[in-house]
């Protein structure tokens, strides 16, 4: 638990320092499962990281990224974010997502995001 605690602190102050790209190479299993909500999941690491940079690539402005909550259990991580932005298709975007860590072997194996619009 010690490992995750760590892990999941510095995966969140990587992301809202602005390097989420950064978190992402460190903490992500080659096999990753990523899904927002209950959409088609994305899988592998390569697509993962393409879907990710588009998305940031896409925001044109970050007001708010902050963690609220953090749980730790067996192996599975959940955070609780407050999230306003503005993205250059999607426009303003302001809402509460949580996300669902599954981790193997120090990295994020599946996660799943929770949010509504």
């Amino acid at each position: 638990m010690e490992e995750l605690k760590r892990n999941i602190t510095e995966l969140n102050a990587l992301i809202i320092q602005g390097r989420p790209m950064e978190a992402f190479e460190k903490f992500y299993h080659d096999d990753v499962v990523m899904q927002e909500n209950d959409n088609e999941p994305t899988v592998g690491k390569a697509a993962n990281r393409k879907r990710e940079e588009e998305f940031f690539s896409a925001v044109t402005e970050f007001r708010r990224e902050e963690v609220l909550d953090v749980a730790i259990g067996d192996n599975v991580t959940m955070v609780r974010w407050a999230m306003d932005f503005t993205h250059k298709d999607w426009g303003d975007r302001k809402y509460t997502q949580v996300s669902v860590q599954h981790w193997a072997d120090g990295k994020i194996i599946r996660e799943q995001f929770f949010y509504g619009n």
